[in-house]
């Protein structure tokens, strides 16, 4: 692997230490360099005006918004260079903002995928959006890219054609058609390819649900991670009809709806817990609770 050009965690003045250095747009938040093979790219909350939205998806896996403030975001550009850097020998390197002028190197970043997902511009209309979805440099992933795209169409089509939904689907079940391609992909990192109670790791068979449900959700909830669970069919088919929920600790509770020699033919014990839950994915269970069949 070759060596870094900037140190990880320390602080730059992006304009002077960064683009009179390496060249790029200093105002841009994708900034291929014509004079190194570097592209820059830099986060930070002020995006959320535009209807971006970066995170960390699991310890290796970021995802970042393509650029564009006004309509559709497109395949040109900063997220043409973005999508193709690998092909085009460049490299990434991802800032993050720590006040105006001041960046924080974060890491070296690889391609891995993208997906759509709804979201406004800077004149408040919806329109589609681009997810990068990176993986730091080096890293190898349980997962090969385009795998999480196998299990999410009934019909062929060109990976970069958005095809509108027809309907809302099931528990807002996330399929790679726009407003959901992404979400489905960001649960599915965060819960880093495993069930989140068995640890079952075929992705084909897994599903990514809303915890609140897509019906029942406002449009930030449904495109906010700590909302989306990872299940193999059987918990999640259960939890779907609130027959089982779980605690914030992350302990199964069943339903007295249910015999418990019927639990045990379906192979659940009432011994399951859940594991790596968040303060956000917390919040949603106290909802799902409220609903539970007991």
């Amino acid at each position: 692997m070759e060596k870094l050009p900037f140190i990880p965690n320390q602080i730059y003045n992006r304009r002077n230490d960064i683009h009179k250095v390496y060249g790029g747009n200093w105002q841009g938040g994708i900034c291929p360099s014509r004079e190194f093979p570097y592209i820059f790219i830099f986060t930070g909350s002020g995006g959320g005006q535009h209807g971006y939205k970066d995170q960390w998806e699991n310890k290796n896996v970021f995802s970042y918004t393509g650029e564009g403030q006004s309509g559709d975001m497109e395949f040109t550009r900063g997220n043409l260079a973005l999508r193709d850097h690998l092909n085009n020998g460049k490299r990434v390197f991802l800032f993050e903002y720590v006040q105006k002028g001041f960046v924080k190197f974060l890491t070296e970043l690889e391609f891995f995928e993208t997906g759509y997902f709804e979201t406004h511009d800077t004149e408040g209309k919806v329109r589609n959006g681009i997810k990068f979805f990176f993986k730091r440099a080096g890293v190898k992933l349980q997962i090969q890219p385009g795998q999480l795209d196998q299990t999410l169409l009934d019909e062929p089509r060109n990976p970069y054609k958005i095809i509108m939904p027809n309907s809302t689907e099931r528990r807002g079940l996330v399929t790679s058609r726009v407003g959901q391609g992404a979400y489905r992909k960001s649960v599915i990192h965060r819960w880093e390819y495993q069930c989140a109670v068995t640890e079952f790791d075929d992705t084909r068979i897994l599903i990514a649900s809303h915890i609140v449900p897509w019906k029942d959700a406002t449009d930030e909830q449904r495109l906010d991670v700590d909302n989306g669970i990872l299940l193999s069919p059987t918990y999640d088919a259960l939890f779907d009809k609130h027959l089982i929920s779980f605690e914030n600790n992350g302990k199964i509770i069943m339903s007295e709806e249910i015999e418990p020699t019927a639990y045990e033919k379906i192979g659940v014990t009432g011994k399951e817990k859940i594991r790596d839950l968040t303060f956000g994915n917390k919040q949603y269970l106290d909802q799902h609770r409220n609903r539970f069949a007991s």
